[in-house]
């Protein structure tokens, strides 16, 4: 059983698509063991709650400084006893000493396909403005475990998503998250859940059966 920790920081809606793929079957040969949100008030948190699940919040604005934070995040992680690391939208830096110790072991969702729109300062709405700034026809959403870069560790699965005219920012966002990132999330949690995954030299390879159209359009 692959225990998992996600955190959060705002809605929760990557988690619930978690949740709820783990309620019907799409997910398999996986617990979440903690909820962790860097803010108190995070509906993240009141998700967890509703699904029985052990949640806490460690809050920056609890400690002395990042190093203090930092220490106790990975305390609290540690002591879940944890296989992986989920990170559904926590806006927080993770500790390079967090990175080593659970290294392709984490996994952040981005709502881009990556190396496009990704890096510093591309979070949230940002992302979507981006895209349509650009004027770029397709976007989506990337899978990768995370490594001492922004959004540079080893990509797990991508799903593309059109982008239709007249589109807001906000419209967008809600069409990626339905169509790639509430699919590929869960996606790969259960790959990894199942020992499908593996890294070598940087690079993701994905076993048993269609493991070749894996990385592509789901």
């Amino acid at each position: 059983m692959l225990k998992t920790a996600v955190l959060v920081s705002g809605g929760g809606t990557n988690l619930q698509a978690i949740i709820d793929r783990m309620a019907d079957g799409t997910i398999t040969n996986t617990e979440i063991s903690v909820v962790i949100s860097n803010n108190k008030n995070a509906f993240a948190l009141e998700r967890a709650a509703k699904a029985g699940i052990p949640n806490r919040c460690i809050s920056p604005k609890d400690y002395a400084d990042r190093a203090a934070f930092n220490a106790a995040l990975l305390a609290a992680v540690d002591e879940a006893g944890v296989d992986l690391i989920v990170l559904a939208g926590f806006l927080v830096v993770i500790p390079a000493e967090m990175i080593e110790r659970y290294r392709n072991r984490i996994i952040n969702i981005h709502p881009s396909l990556i190396p496009s729109f990704c890096g510093t300062g591309y979070y949230g709405l940002k992302v979507h403005e981006g895209v349509l700034s650009r004027g770029v026809k397709v976007t989506g959403a990337t899978c990768h475990f995370v490594d001492e870069g922004t959004d540079t560790g080893p990509i797990i699965l991508q799903k593309a998503v059109e982008v239709r005219q007249g589109d807001t920012p906000k419209v967008l966002q809600q069409r990626v998250m339905e169509q790639a990132e509430w699919v590929i999330l869960p996606r790969a949690i259960d790959l990894i859940a199942n020992g499908r995954v593996s890294v070598t030299d940087g690079l993701v390879y994905i076993t048993g059966s269609n493991a070749s159209h894996e990385p592509h359009d789901l």
